[in-house]
């Protein structure tokens, strides 16, 4: 028989693996989100009795499949049923009085996939290392992220909260201390926590944040969120509120959300799509602005990004070595950059350089270091990271990519799922660094290197080429960005 914890809304029996790990799964922190409760905040679970099974991955909300190449690279599982609600936990210490440190993951996915099931996120690790460990399945797409008249706005949040505050309220019966929550997310994941720190619900709901590719600067504004809801409405023939697209069936609604991504796609247009013209989410969260959370949001941060990011879209898609200078010159601009005097900075430091690869490292500042930098300036006592082992993959090509330092921080590296990401010769050593790091700060608020402030910028460097502390990494290109992100 295996372990039995207690929740608020009953008991569950887990199973123990050979070395000694608890593992629950499939826990429901909410009420499944359809019927009367589709497209609305999260409502609390239903109670049981006797014993409940949560030996199991629970199922998966809603979401359209990955499109090739990226089936193949993304971890991703789909378990169908209404149920999706739920949460896993690993524990090294089933039962109350251990008062472990928790973390709870927050999967990626652009808003628009992901789940918690993939062997890719089991938790094992981090139990074993003393840590309390949560995944949690929250809504995307439509039902998580679409602005839809008579429906509250990011719900997909919303069940992000809620999965927190069960675990405020359940932890202790699995090992845990609820008041060293650690909440750690990886591109949506990041993203979500960016928003998180700014949400007064959130407040006290988890005391430290690591942020892996993403950070606060990716969202809708309203107008924007009216003008895509808008437009995906007419694509069903229908109206923009809750009732009509609940009325709309699943399968045509998810295959509506992969064109409306491709649309996008193909026509970066802000006029017709808002910031999502510039990142390609049209699934995002809905706020009024940029927030920063400042020197008294009351969570210690540990925030990065990977050396390569964009090269995950570039190199699969074969089009590292296509992309002409023209669009490299566009972009620049896009992003409010003089690309005369941007590109030869970064030229600089790439001789040799094709113009996809100047493109990535554009992107990548973009979209998640630059961003990561400004969220470190904005809580004193912040600590930074960058990934930078490159990957074995695609003759090597594939660098250090969005995503690739999943397989690290899991301290997954024999996982299949991993391997068309990680390649043939992944990095021990680096594993051990950057998972060590993930469960010191859990620990102690100290992942082991000096803090970052505007005068020495410290960033740790994940590398088994050149590890170790950079002051001002890439100064020169960080400077060109002063006032713009």
């Amino acid at each position: 028989m295996g372990p039995v914890c207690t929740t608020r809304q009953g008991d569950v029996r887990g199973r123990t693996s050979a070395d000694g790990i608890a593992s629950f799964l499939g826990i429901p922190y909410a009420a499944p989100p359809f019927g009367p409760l589709r497209f609305r905040s999260p409502a609390p679970p239903r109670a049981w009795s006797g014993t409940r099974d949560a030996t199991a991955h629970g199922p998966t909300p809603p979401k359209a499949p990955y499109a090739p190449p990226f089936d193949t690279l993304i971890p991703e599982s789909t378990i169908p049923g209404e149920d999706c609600l739920n949460l896993n936990v690993w524990t090294p210490s089933p039962g109350p009085g251990a008062r472990l440190p928790v973390m709870v993951w927050l999967y990626g996915g652009a808003f628009a996939n992901g789940a918690a099931s993939s062997s890719a996120y089991d938790g094992s690790a981090f139990a074993r290392d003393g840590v309390v460990f949560v995944s949690l399945n929250y809504r995307v797409g439509t039902d998580g992220f679409l602005h839809l008249d008579g429906a509250p706005d990011n719900r997909g949040l919303l069940d992000q909260i809620a999965a927190l505050e069960w675990v405020r309220d359940n932890i202790a019966a699995f090992g845990g201390d609820p008041d060293r929550v650690t909440l750690f997310g990886e591109s949506a994941g990041a993203l979500s926590i960016g928003v998180l720190l700014g949400e007064a619900r959130a407040r006290g709901l988890f005391h430290r944040a690591i942020l892996q590719s993403g950070a606060a600067h990716h969202f809708l504004r309203p107008e924007s969120a009216r003008r895509i809801s808008a437009h995906l409405a007419g694509q069903l023939a229908v109206e923009p509120t809750a009732e009509a697209f609940a009325a709309v069936p699943l399968d045509r609604l998810l295959a509506a959300q992969g064109e409306l991504r491709g649309e996008i796609a193909a026509r970066p247009d802000p006029a017709l799509w808002g910031e999502a013209a510039l990142n390609a989410m049209p699934f995002e969260p809905v706020t009024d602005g940029l927030r920063l959370p400042g020197p008294d949001c009351g969570v210690d941060l540990l925030v990065g990004s990977n050396r390569e990011e964009y090269r995950l879209f570039l190199v699969p898609t074969e089009r590292l070595h296509l992309l002409p200078e023209a669009k490299l010159r566009t972009t620049a601009e896009a992003y409010g950059l003089d690309p005369d005097k941007a590109l030869p900075v970064y030229r600089d430091a790439r001789p040799g350089a094709v113009p996809g690869e100047i493109f990535d490292a554009l992107v990548t500042d973009w979209f998640y270091r630059i961003p990561a930098v400004r969220l470190a300036e904005s809580v004193p006592g912040s600590y930074m990271y960058e990934f930078a082992r490159r990957s074995s993959a695609f003759g090597g090509r594939l660098g250090a990519c969005h995503a690739g330092e999943l397989a690290y921080v899991f301290d997954r590296l024999g996982d299949p799922v991993y391997a068309p990401m990680i390649g043939e010769d992944p990095a021990r050593d680096v594993a051990d660094a950057m998972h060590g790091a993930w469960v010191a700060f859990a620990t102690t608020g100290d992942p082991g290197w000096p803090a970052y402030d505007r005068l020495s910028r410290a960033t740790m460097i994940f590398d088994d080429v050149e590890p170790g502390v950079v002051q001002d990494l890439r100064g020169a290109e960080r400077a060109l960005w002063e006032g713009i992100r």
